[in-house]
């Protein structure tokens, strides 16, 4: 496979995993999400995506925000967590350097009333996977969230879970792992892997931009 590095020092990338997808591809992944439960938006770029989030949370509620290349890029994260939303990530950070409070930390960001963020890969046949390190996003997605939003480049649509988990270890952890060495000095690992197959209660919301945005 074909890689590439952007400058001198970064990790080299598969540049088939950086390229949108095309439409043929997004409508055949969009139809299969749909047969798993999903509710599907395809939107053109990030101002498009800023609009369909804002428009699918209203005023007062909850939001938890996952790390996300894609919604800071696109001022999400910094809009959601903020008013007129409750913000998740404020009540942690009122719990900052009290040890005893960690439990409570996981309760209240493992039930809000929407989670936003991203995913790593989704298959032709409509299934997701997201990567993790800590984990700390997947117990809203999973089960606890009233509804969940994902925000997702095209470049990040595959074949198929073969091809989502070469994605997810040679392409996005390489990426990851430099962020997170430049943002905190330590390495980003794959300890906890997803796959979403199904979700029949409606409460998800996949919004997929045909740009190349995110990891």
């Amino acid at each position: 496979m074909e890689q590439t590095r952007t400058k001198p020092g970064a990790p080299a990338v598969a540049k088939h995993y950086t390229q949108p997808a095309a439409e043929r591809q997004i409508l055949r992944t969009m139809k299969a999400l749909q047969a798993n439960g999903f509710k599907v938006v395809v939107v053109e770029d990030l101002q498009q995506l800023y609009d369909a989030v804002i428009k699918l949370i209203p005023a007062g509620a909850e939001v938890f925000t996952g790390t996300s290349r894609t919604l800071e890029e696109a001022g999400l994260t910094e809009a959601l967590n903020n008013r007129p939303y409750k913000s998740v990530r404020a009540m942690f950070a009122s719990y900052a350097g009290q040890p005893d409070k960690q439990v409570e930390m996981k309760r209240i960001g493992s039930a809000s009333d929407y989670a936003v963020g991203s995913v790593h890969a989704i298959t032709e046949d409509g299934q997701v996977v997201i990567a993790s390190a800590s984990g700390s996003q997947l117990p809203n997605y999973v089960y606890g969230a009233r509804n969940f939003i994902w925000a997702v480049g095209s470049q990040k649509l595959v074949k198929d879970l073969d091809e989502a988990f070469d994605r997810i270890e040679n392409h996005t952890l390489q990426l990851e792992d430099k962020r997170m060495q430049k943002a905190h000095g330590v390495h980003s690992s794959i300890n906890k892997l997803l796959i979403y197959r199904k979700e029949p209660t409606g409460r998800g919301t996949i919004i997929i931009i045909r740009e190349a945005v995110g990891f």
